[in-house]
């Protein structure tokens, strides 16, 4: 019998509303099972743990990610793999957190949540849950899990977690992977992309990482937007990463003023990233003159990325305490599936 660990941190799927002032309230864990009888059914054993007091996900902070990594690398070698139950806001920041702090991970990480409270009656919660463990505890003829990745599962689908975005505040198919495939559709049958399903490299360890500097700050460019402003930003001493949001496939306004922040930035040290505010596509520095400049006063492109996944990665990167120079060219590499390599 395969063991699933199960681990609650909070969220719209463990709500319940107060019947005295209307609000939706976290219950206890226990509950949670109750009202979803059929995991008694699974042909899985299923431990479980829970955080004391349960958080709203856009509480979610770096420290909460250090605690998942500790609790699921004392477990590791005792289970088959993992599922996070987990609010939705901020759900695409932790996979993709996740997927680079668990270096080296060859077991299922599987994040899901809700839309509605489980205990309601149209709830997307249940089958969100109980897919969230078939796909945790599914392995091939020899043992091996199906999935060994960090992944969002949602709706119908199976997606890596750090390609993942939450699309839609109000549909059941609340999360998107603009720029690869799903690892999995979930119908009558599930059916696995296998080809594109990462796979552990067997010379190399679990690894869980817990450190993280949190000194990034994401700044979208929008028509109109005050040289003031970002000359203050890039020159904030306590700022040491920055995601840069462009246009397109990774333009930006010809201005002195921006170029010469992003390169006074560079030369203090601070590494600056180029994602593109498009749901779809990637940044190519070099297509336009534009994107030539940015490159040109150092600016790193982030290719693909979502904004989610350059965020914690830029994070994890400078949490390592490597130099500005090797964490600006492991942002532009894959480490953990999370760009498109040309």
């Amino acid at each position: 019998m395969r063991t699933v660990f199960l681990i609650y941190t909070g969220g719209t799927i463990g709500m319940v509303k107060n019947p005295r002032t209307g609000t939706l309230e976290p219950l206890d864990f226990d509950n949670v099972r109750q009202h979803v009888p059929e995991l008694s059914e699974l042909d899985y054993r299923i431990r479980s743990y829970q955080f004391q007091p349960p958080i709203d996900s856009s509480d979610m902070r770096p420290t909460h990610w250090a605690q998942l990594v500790n609790i699921i690398a004392r477990h590791y070698d005792e289970v088959d793999g993992f599922v996070i139950l987990h609010g939705t806001d901020t759900m695409a920041y932790t996979a993709s957190a996740l997927s680079f702090m668990l270096e080296g991970l060859g077991k299922p990480v599987i994040l899901t949540g809700s839309q509605l409270p489980i205990g309601v009656l149209r709830t997307d919660g249940k089958e969100n849950l109980i897919n969230a463990i078939e796909l945790a505890a599914a392995c091939d003829g020899s043992g091996r899990p199906l999935v060994p990745e960090v992944c969002v599962c949602f709706g119908d689908q199976l997606l890596r977690g750090n390609r993942s975005t939450k699309a839609s505040a109000e549909r059941f198919d609340a999360f998107a992977s603009y720029n690869f495939p799903p690892l999995a559709t979930i119908g009558i049958n599930i059916h696995y992309n296998r080809a594109d399903i990462l796979r552990p490299d067997p010379t190399k360890p679990f690894a869980p990482h817990t450190e993280l500097d949190n000194s990034v700050i994401a700044i979208t460019l929008f028509p109109g937007i005050r040289p003031q402003i970002i000359e203050h930003v890039f020159e904030m001493p306590d700022v040491r990463g920055i995601i840069l949001r462009t246009y397109g496939s990774g333009n930006a306004p010809q201005q002195p003023w921006l170029l010469n922040a992003i390169a006074c930035a560079t030369e203090a040290g601070r590494v600056v990233v180029n994602i593109t505010q498009c749901d779809a596509g990637a940044v190519e520095m070099g297509l336009y003159e534009t994107g030539s400049q940015l490159r040109k006063a150092g600016v790193v492109s982030g290719g693909d990325m979502t904004i989610e996944c350059a965020t914690t990665k830029l994070m994890y990167l400078l949490g390592q305490g490597l130099p500005s120079e090797t964490v600006r060219r492991l942002m532009g590499e894959a480490l953990a599936g999370e760009i498109s390599e040309k």
